[in-house]
């Protein structure tokens, strides 16, 4: 018989369990060319995705499939160096997954960065932008189906689904730090293919700043699970009808490791002040 999520959570949470010493309260899911982070954490055990029970596996290049545990900014962390998309072929359930992993080892508050497509012609490539807010595009909602009472509300709000808070203390920090950080909306989209001329200029009509092929289905299953949720996307190409850009995976992978050092020095120190 088929298990159900309840049991397939307890199963994963379950193995997590015996094999770290100490659960962090932090998570953080890294993007297209954002997995450096891990560089800069001190790492004390890390688990290939195949090897955790009921988890998917990324089949994405640049995302190297791995599940870290240690520290950064002096607290205990957790990073997903390497996500899941739905382009991929993965169920939205699966795709969020590993949030609700998180959230059942005591995880509170969760960082996600992803690689992003500009139309806000304030943006340059390279740009760093905070998520306020997202429209969401996918033709699946991760919460279709049956709801567990147990890891969350049958409707849960999306009012303040990018904490408000944590977006004043990347604000303060990139003051004091000299760095250029961008606001905007995120508009999720499935993928693969990027987008055409017309649909940048449709997603910039309806309200976008950035589009990319991730980090909604994780950040409304965040939000129902209760946690407070920081997002931040690298701008990796711009485009709209005044703008013919061909953008390549390469490009966008390429753009995200120029814009490490800046996502690194503010991620690290947020998670210092938290």
């Amino acid at each position: 018989m088929e298990k159900d999520m309840l049991e397939m959570i307890r199963e994963t949470a379950d193995f997590i369990r015996k094999e770290v010493k100490e659960l962090p309260k932090i998570a953080i899911i890294l993007g297209s060319g954002l997995g450096d982070l891990v560089k800069v954490m001190d790492i004390e055990e890390e688990f290939h995705y195949s090897d955790i029970p009921n988890f998917p596996v990324s089949t994405v290049e640049g995302h190297s499939g791995k599940l870290i545990f240690g520290r950064l900014g002096g607290k205990k962390v957790m990073a997903m160096q390497g996500r899941f998309h739905y382009y991929e072929g993965y169920g939205m359930k699966q795709v969020t997954f590993p949030v609700r992993i998180m959230k059942d080892l005591g995880v509170e508050t969760l960082f996600v960065s992803n690689a992003a497509g500009g139309m806000n012609k304030e943006f340059k490539v390279g740009d760093v932008m905070v998520i306020t807010d997202h429209i969401n595009l996918f033709p699946e909602n991760p919460l279709r189906g049956k709801n567990y009472n147990e890891l969350g509300t049958r409707f849960p709000a999306m009012t303040e689904a990018y904490s408000q808070r944590l977006i004043a203390l990347a604000d303060a920090i990139s003051e004091k730090n000299d760095i250029r950080l961008m606001h905007g909306v995120y508009v999720g989209t499935t993928g693969p293919t990027f987008e055409t001329p017309a649909e940048y200029e449709y997603f910039r009509i309806i309200g976008g700043d950035a589009v990319g092929m991730s980090t909604v289905p994780e950040v409304i299953v965040a939000n129902h699970a209760g946690m407070e949720v920081f997002g931040v996307s690298v701008i990796t190409d711009l485009g709209g009808k005044d703008i013919k850009q061909i953008p390549t995976h390469e490009e966008v992978q390429q753009a995200a490791i120029t814009a490490q050092p800046v996502m690194t020095e503010l991620i690290t120190e947020m998670i210092s002040r938290i």
